[in-house]
């Protein structure tokens, strides 16, 4: 079974919104087993509409189509499709209700572009819009299925997820796939991809493995395919289970986890608490670990000492440090973090100091030279790490970095 996603809009082409949804329609589909095999962005004229589709019903069962369903005139994906399928607009009577009910809870008149919201192609199905005015469209011709939904995010994905999807499940059968994703850190794609070499070769033909590298990180995704539920799903967790062993030091969750969310996890169910000190990372860890709902209660604050004399003023930082090892130094992380955790009184800090670069780096030093320190009331630890020469990846790294050593501390994991 194969889809194909269409996207209507100037504003995709001329890149003034990014096009979310055919990313979270993939990845929808290919839950249920459905292969997208081929993506189309257009504008909205007629004609490119209408090519787009002859296209699509060549090459996919089911084509689903979002965007320019609103009430202004640049909307024309309905009366293209009603035309396309020809077919005569009617007025559905359980949609011009919805739409009158929303505009009269906001106290607003009912216009003609308004009313035309629940005018459809006859030969279409509605597919209720509970989040907007514009409906969702089920089209069932010459054994290919077409959906046509607005463009808005959440309307779309409300449509697709409540009236799209049961009616798919009703008309064709899928087979059982199963995806179990595992987040890796402080390991390259291909030092992982080495220490799994012979587990990777002894996966089953219809299980696959796909790597999914990011900024510091690198995901794991399993996909199973097959007819028996249960026994999919034991296959998989008894792969899992070997992965774990082969590589557990560097898996810090599964799914959707982040570090920022397991570090936060941990250290809420240890009751413990935690502070940052940060010179080239300048204040990223702490925008990761505050991104967490919650965290006020484990995270009690930061200083960035990006200045010399704030590391000296603030965190206790020796001039003699400074001097002779200089700010990117293992004693001078080490100093940062033990003075953080002690000044802000807490169970853990971090501490980072390095050359985030494009400038500044030395041949002893070059740029992207990072040292990270971790301290607890019984151990200070610093390990020094190249991030390379870009700063913004040399950031976002370090943070991750930070967060996946002071894990490792906690949980009490060798390196």
């Amino acid at each position: 079974m194969n889809a194909e996603i269409i996207t209507i809009g100037d504003e995709i082409l001329i890149g003034q919104i990014i096009d979310t949804n055919s990313s979270w329609l993939g990845q929808e589909l290919g839950k249920m087993g459905i292969s997208v095999i081929h993506r189309t962005s257009v504008g909205d004229t007629k004609q490119d509409i209408i090519d787009a589709l002859n296209a699509a019903k060549k090459r996919a069962t089911i084509i689903l189509i979002t965007g320019g369903l609103g009430p202004t005139k640049d909307d024309i994906t309905k009366n293209t499709l009603s035309e396309y399928f020809n077919s005569k607009m009617v007025l559905n009577e359980k949609v011009l209700e919805w739409v009158t009910q929303i505009f009269s809870k906001r106290n607003l008149p009912m216009i003609d572009s308004n009313n035309f919201q629940a005018m459809v192609p006859e030969n279409c199905e509605v597919l209720f819009n509970k989040n907007g005015t514009a409906p969702g469209m089920w089209f069932d011709i010459d054994d290919k299925i077409f959906i046509s939904m607005p463009g808005v995010p959440f309307e779309m994905k409300s449509i697709f997820a409540d009236e799209a999807i049961p009616k798919l499940k009703g008309k064709f059968s899928f087979p059982v796939i199963i995806h179990r994703t595992i987040q890796t850190c402080s390991i390259g794609e291909s030092f992982l991809a080495r220490r799994i070499e012979n587990w990777e070769n002894e996966l089953p033909a219809h299980i696959k493995l796909a790597y999914l590298p990011a900024v510091g990180q690198v995901r794991l995704r399993l996909s199973g395919h097959g007819t028996d539920k249960t026994k999919l799903n034991e296959e998989i967790n008894a792969l899992v289970k070997k992965l774990y062993e082969l590589i557990g030091k560097n898996i810090f969750g599964e799914e959707e986890d982040t570090l920022q969310k397991v570090v936060g996890r941990i250290l809420t169910e240890k009751k413990k608490t935690l502070a940052t000190a940060e010179s080239c990372s300048g204040g990223f860890i702490a925008h990761l670990i505050t991104s967490v709902p919650g965290s006020s209660t484990y995270y009690k604050g930061s200083i960035v000492s990006y200045a010399n004399e704030i590391k000296i003023k603030e965190l206790g930082v020796t001039e003699e440090i400074l001097k002779t090892a200089g700010a990117v130094s293992e004693e001078c992380v080490k100093q940062m973090a033990d003075s953080i955790r002690k000044k802000f009184d807490t169970d853990y800090a971090i501490a980072t100091s390095g050359i985030a670069g494009p400038d500044g780096g030395t041949k002893e030093k070059p740029v992207g030279t990072v040292w990270i320190g971790v301290s607890s009331k019984n151990e200070t630890t610093a390990q020094l790490y190249n991030m390379g020469d870009n700063r913004e990846r040399t950031i976002e790294r370090t943070a991750l970095q930070a967060l996946d050593n002071l894990r490792r501390m906690i949980l009490g994991i060798a390196k």
